[in-house]
């Protein structure tokens, strides 16, 4: 069985702070913590996989997060995608201004550069994003990245990516069969799957009213794998709950459904909201993995989603198509394309 991890309620809204508490309770459970270890064996245990697929699939219906250990990805990695973050953000303000994030091109978004438009979960009053951030991709839409004049970094970033998406290859029998379909149902669509590294920098500041690091939104992406942080700042709402503060699970990731994979599973699997502020005197870095299907995937709900009782919510979209509906939505000053409220 999956163990859980209980997340402390959020105080912010009330000026004062709680501490996080981590215990194993089955009235107050809320963030199931997956153990991949079967995966990890050249024979898996069919049992110990039969549960982790129960697991995964109670974790997307009923919170659309869950935190994975012994996930494979070797932790010096990990340390040294924050340690690259930190050697990016500190770099002179020319220098990043010099890499921009471009409508086909990974690069650097300076302070203020994005507005959650994409999510109505925002709400009515939207104010600029207060982080920077790097975008490294692979694959999607986008056909290169600018890298910061820094000796390894764009080394790091590929490896590290290369691990991630192997990560995220091994979880989608599971994520097939946890939908009663055949194990390698996704993987032809995930061939040449479209990803993104973001490494986010959340300076010390005041913030002043509906202003955010980042603002309540969801994730345009199938699975987002966000690594163990030291410093805290993430929230999320899971149905049924008010704001929450994950507890800390060293050397995991926090991992959350996107608005595709709820699209592709006609709402039965979730996307759930969240947002980030740095709530501490120091710096805050965060290093999300946006993993997603090719470009070109048609997404429209698995047969096993439809019925005459709970007929298809969304028409088919393809996977590309809802990423730049997203991109654009929430970077118009980047891309130069004004989009609708609903990608088309």
């Amino acid at each position: 069985m999956a163990r859980t991890l209980v997340a402390a309620v959020d105080a912010s809204n009330r000026g004062d702070e709680m501490a996080l508490i981590v215990e194993q309770s089955p009235v107050t459970d809320v963030i199931p913590v997956l153990d991949l270890s079967p995966l990890n064996q050249t024979a898996p245990d069919l049992t110990a996989v039969a549960a982790l697929t129960s697991d995964l699939r109670r974790a997307l219906t009923e919170v659309g997060f869950f935190f994975i250990v012994n996930h494979g990805v070797p932790w010096e990695m990990v340390d040294g995608i924050f340690d690259s973050a930190r050697q990016l953000h500190a770099l002179p303000q020319p220098t990043k201004d010099s890499i921009p994030m471009g409508k086909l091109v990974g690069g650097y978004l300076g302070m203020g550069g994005g507005t959650s438009y994409a999510s109505d979960i925002a709400g009515p009053v939207r104010k600029p994003n207060q982080n920077e951030a790097f975008f490294c991709h692979r694959h999607g839409y986008h056909h290169s990245n600018q890298f910061p004049p820094l000796e390894g970094f764009a080394a790091r970033c590929e490896a590290y990516i290369d691990q991630v998406i192997n990560l995220g290859g091994r979880l989608l029998p599971v994520l097939a069969q946890s939908l009663d379909l055949p194990h390698d149902w996704f993987v032809p669509d995930f061939d040449s799957p479209s990803v993104t590294l973001r490494m986010s920098h959340y300076p010390p500041m005041d913030y002043s009213d509906n202003e955010w690091g980042l603002a309540p939104h969801t994730d345009s992406s199938v699975f987002t794998f966000l690594p163990a942080n030291d410093v805290p700042g993430l929230e999320i709402r899971p149905a049924g709950h008010d704001w929450i503060r994950p507890p800390q699970l060293a050397e995991s990731y926090l991992v959350n459904s996107g608005d595709m994979l709820k699209r592709w599973t006609n709402g039965v699997y979730l996307s759930t909201a969240h947002r980030a502020r740095n709530p501490t005197d120091g710096e805050r870095y965060a290093a999300p993995f946006f993993y997603g299907a090719r470009d070109d995937a048609a997404v429209a709900p698995v047969p096993t989603t439809v019925s005459d009782e709970a007929p298809a919510r969304w028409e088919p979209i393809t996977y590309g198509d809802y990423q730049r509906w997203f991109l654009n939505r929430n970077y118009e000053n980047v891309t130069g394309e004004a989009v609708g409220e609903a990608p088309s």
